[in-house]
């Protein structure tokens, strides 16, 4: 799922074309996780300064539209907050990702050349800053104006404890995994800037058709098949004879 929002950049994002900022800079995706773990496993105030000063939309992201607790600036918010996550399950979510993402480099890579491939496809899009954050199991990728947020208590393993006794099913599960957490990205981050349009919304087969061609985009996206399917076959199969189609037309297709 992804949650939609106004937000403005810093300057210096206006000052480089999308594709400049990637191959020059990379892509680095910012622990926000790291500082929220501070407060909500050890009470520690000066990360909840951190998190309200340092990284205000994604504070207010999580607390009011991801976790439901309620308006950020409510006098008793932060408590509010900080019980919610004394479950046992959700502290020792906590833990598990503290463990399993000690390092991200990988992500960062692959985040930045998979967004290289994506601003050559797609020239006019801007790259969002990334975040990592720990939700409490329901959305795995939080999308704003040009801020992305991965929720990594969503990517724990196929056979993480909490994922089969929540009922999550095994389809469900198989995407559970470190593998889909950049696929994923691009993916709701597309669907944020190509949403289906009316009659997309209302019939199941344009849904599907819509999904479709956004799942062939993040393919090409990340350089190999993460979605196959006999729908994603035939656009690329439409693409191989067309190649003058841009992505951007590819994307505004209504059949093939």
């Amino acid at each position: 799922m992804y949650l939609a929002a106004a937000l403005c950049w810093g300057c210096q994002w206006h000052a480089e074309k999308a594709e400049e900022q990637v191959v020059e800079h990379g892509m680095v995706i910012e622990r926000y996780d790291r500082i929220e773990h501070l407060y909500l496993s050890l009470a520690d105030f000066a990360a909840l300064h951190q998190m309200r000063t340092n990284y205000p939309v994604q504070t207010r992201t999580l607390i009011e539209n991801v976790l439901l607790l309620g308006p950020v600036n409510d006098p008793d918010i932060n408590n509010r907050f900080l019980t919610f996550f004394q479950d046992s399950t959700l502290q020792a979510l906590i833990a598990d990702v503290e463990r399993q993402y000690e390092d991200m480099d990988d992500l960062n890579r692959e985040l930045s050349v998979a967004f290289k491939r994506l601003t050559k496809m797609l020239p006019d899009i801007k790259i969002p800053q990334v975040y990592a954050q720990i939700g409490s199991l329901d959305q795995s990728i939080v999308v704003t104006d040009s801020m992305l947020g991965i929720s990594l208590d969503k990517y724990l393993g196929s056979d993480y404890p909490a994922y089969l006794r929540y009922g999550y099913s095994e389809r469900q599960r198989k995407m559970m995994t470190r593998e889909y957490i950049v696929p994923d990205c691009i993916s709701f981050y597309l669907l944020s800037l190509y949403p289906p349009s009316g009659n997309e919304v209302g019939m199941e087969s344009q849904r599907f058709w819509h999904m479709s061609k956004i799942r062939w985009v993040v393919n090409q996206a990340v350089g190999h098949k993460v979605f196959t399917g006999e729908t994603i076959d035939r656009l690329e199969n439409y693409h191989k004879t067309h190649p003058d189609v841009s992505t951007a037309r590819m994307l505004m297709l209504d059949s093939i």
